[in-house]
């Protein structure tokens, strides 16, 4: 491995690689079982594992991104949004993590813009 693995990036790794396992678990054990996966959404199974399994590990990354990204732009309770996925949903939540992402990094161009002297 390089020097270029920081803490940060294994812990994605190993999310990465549990989300593997995890998915791909519950997906063999349908194929084994020659389950119908779209139908199992619905009505329950290994699918529906796998689907959890999915969307649990995202948001474990996400929320880890969205508070290391936060702190790195000194966005304020940028936490605020993790604990806010608990009430409402990690899908509402982190895109608009995102739109307020985005709009810190537009006003931080902004003002290197115009700190930058001109020729």
């Amino acid at each position: 491995m390089t020097k270029n693995w920081t803490a940060l990036a294994l812990v994605y790794l190993a999310l990465g690689l549990a989300g593997l396992v995890g998915t791909w678990t519950f997906n063999l054990l349908a194929i084994v079982q020659v389950r119908d996966f779209v139908g199992d959404w619905v009505n329950s199974g290994p699918a529906v594992s796998s689907l959890t399994v999915d969307l649990l590990v995202v948001a474990v990354a996400g929320s880890i991104l969205i508070i290391v990204e936060g702190r790195r732009l000194g966005m304020k309770r940028a936490w605020l949004y993790v604990v806010l996925s608990g009430l409402t949903a990690f899908a509402f939540t982190f895109p608009l993590f995102l739109a307020m992402r985005e709009r810190t990094l537009q006003a931080q161009r902004v003002r290197a813009a115009q700190a930058a002297p001109t020729s």
